[in-house]
């Protein structure tokens, strides 16, 4: 018998014919959060919610969709991509990233949408989907992270096994001798102002150094991932700049939520009958799969996928596995009798 297509498979050759429309939302803060859509105007509406903290929205994230049959809306959060003030700090709180997000659906007229997120955008969307769950319809969670010290120590400290010379660099860059105080140095040197101010140099190659790091210890965890530096522009060099001000700033608050709290809004999504599905890499060495479990035990309802890969959606047993479950999700009728293999 022939394996059924995998919802990848089933519109890999389907692509929107017109360009994703971009709108702009100001907030009462001076905020300026910018937000695209795209695929049928008619479509399942779901918003997808970037990671990082920090990182701004990506275009090829729309691959996990039909967009003949999904309306999918991407929010640049506080300060990345092309939300304005860039990099800035100031006003940029998880909790008025949740106004942001539930501003935006209101200014699209969407009754209810499902949300999509990975990394930091998968503790999000728990959290708005927590806080707001009568507007949510579901929700798809990628390589969750609980926002816990144990998680943000596992990837300044434990972590630096993984990559030591590109560990070595960073900490070289934010003039660092103790490792339990790497974050705070480099959210001091990234700062704008202040006691520690650094020059734009100096800015520039911490977020160099840091974004080295980062490819390392994501390249540690696939034997295919080749580790090859790329020169990169002044223009480029400062947008790494604001992304790593914008991580530090929210890494260092423990993106004011924690694992206690993510969890119990978890609970409230379950609770108001919003359906939870989660895909996680075995192998990612950003976000622990033990998290994958720590939802599962948390919220039994919730379907979870524990798969062989790592961290980032473009690897490609993550990425088929998030658009069928994006697909048995909001378009059940193309996936009667298929369902996510909950986690031991």
């Amino acid at each position: 018998m022939r394996r059924p297509r995998s919802a990848t498979q089933m519109h890999a050759r389907v692509r929107p014919q017109a360009s994703p429309t971009v709108h702009a939302l100001r907030t009462r803060d001076a905020q300026r959060v910018s937000f695209a859509v795209t695929g049928a105007a008619d479509g399942v509406p779901v918003v997808v919610l970037h990671g990082g903290p920090g990182s701004g929205s990506q275009p090829d994230a729309t691959r996990f969709f039909d967009l003949t049959r999904f309306k999918v809306v991407l929010i640049d959060q506080r300060g990345t991509g092309r939300s304005t003030p860039r990099g800035g700090v100031r006003h940029n709180r998880t909790d008025r990233l949740i106004e942001d997000i539930e501003a935006v659906r209101v200014r699209l007229g969407i009754e209810r949408w499902g949300v999509l997120g990975g990394s930091w955008g998968a503790a999000l969307a728990l959290a708005y989907a927590g806080r707001h769950p009568q507007s949510v319809t579901g929700v798809v969670l990628r390589g969750l992270f609980l926002t816990s010290a144990r998680e943000v120590r596992g990837l300044f400290v434990t972590s630096r096994k993984r990559a030591p010379h590109a560990w070595a660099k960073l900490c070289a860059a934010a003039r660092c001798t103790q490792p339990a105080g790497l974050l705070a140095r480099c959210a001091a040197r990234l700062r704008r102002g202040g006691a520690s101010d650094a020059s734009d140099a100096q800015r520039r190659a911490l977020a160099l150094a840091w974004r080295g790091y980062e490819n390392a210890v994501l390249a540690s965890a696939s034997t295919r991932r080749k580790l090859v530096p790329a020169r990169i522009s002044h223009k480029e060099s400062r947008k790494l700049v604001d992304k790593y001000r914008i991580q530090a700033h929210y890494l260092t608050h423990r993106c004011w939520l924690g694992e206690t709290r993510l969890l119990s809004l978890a609970r409230v999504v379950a609770a108001a009958g919003v359906p939870l599905a989660a895909v996680h890499g075995s192998r990612d060495p950003v976000c622990p799969p033990d998290n994958l479990r720590r939802l599962a035990r948390a919220v039994p309802a919730a379907h979870v996928e524990c798969v062989r890969a790592g961290h980032l959606a473009s690897d490609p047993a993550l990425r088929e596995r998030l658009a069928d479950a994006l697909a048995a999700m909001f378009l059940p009728s193309t996936h009667e009798g298929r369902t996510l293999r909950r986690a031991a």
